[in-house]
């Protein structure tokens, strides 16, 4: 195995057609149940989703769903939704046997570079027991920016205005 902790190696985003919503969902499932047992919650939106709800979002023209394969795997997956200038980011999931690869940094960047040009800031939000996800926000450039309440914890809502290269 050619990768270092942190490298990806060579992966590139693909958009996951419909075809890919068995699969898609298999892998939120995998990754979700981690964020589940930190936060003592197993009706997290994420595992709740059903293979209708994979679809809806894949058909949805609003969010585009980027996905990371090695070798026919689906290894990485994250969604951006378009609302106006913002870019919503949901679900990044890497599979639990890829952590610390750099999967999730390689695809959100990449999906944040290939929004349109309008969206300005993005958004998204983790709980407050997810100690991984957090420290990846706050590395690729995301702040809090205020709390609400979940259960027995908190839902942290995070955001970075978009960087455009200048030049």
């Amino acid at each position: 195995m050619d990768r270092q902790l942190g490298d990806p190696g060579p992966v590139t985003p693909e958009i996951l057609p419909d075809a890919a919503a068995g699969e898609l969902l298999t892998l939120q499932q995998a990754a979700y149940i981690g964020e589940a047992r930190a936060h003592r919650n197993f009706d997290l939106p994420p595992l709740l989703d059903t293979l209708d709800d994979i679809r809806a979002a894949l058909a949805d023209p609003s969010i585009t769903v980027w996905g990371f394969r090695d070798g026919g795997r689906l290894v990485a997956s994250v969604r951006m939704r378009l609302a106006g200038e913002v870019g919503e980011v949901g679900r990044l999931v890497v599979a639990p046997d890829r952590h610390g690869e750099g999967l999730g940094t390689a695809l959100l960047t990449a999906a944040e570079n290939a929004t349109p040009p309008e969206v300005t800031v993005f958004r998204l939000c983790t709980g407050e027991r997810s100690a991984g996800p957090r420290y990846l926000y706050g590395k690729l450039g995301y702040r809090e920016t205020h709390r609400t309440p979940e259960a027995d914890y908190h839902l942290v809502h995070l955001e970075k205005p978009r960087v455009r290269a200048s030049g």
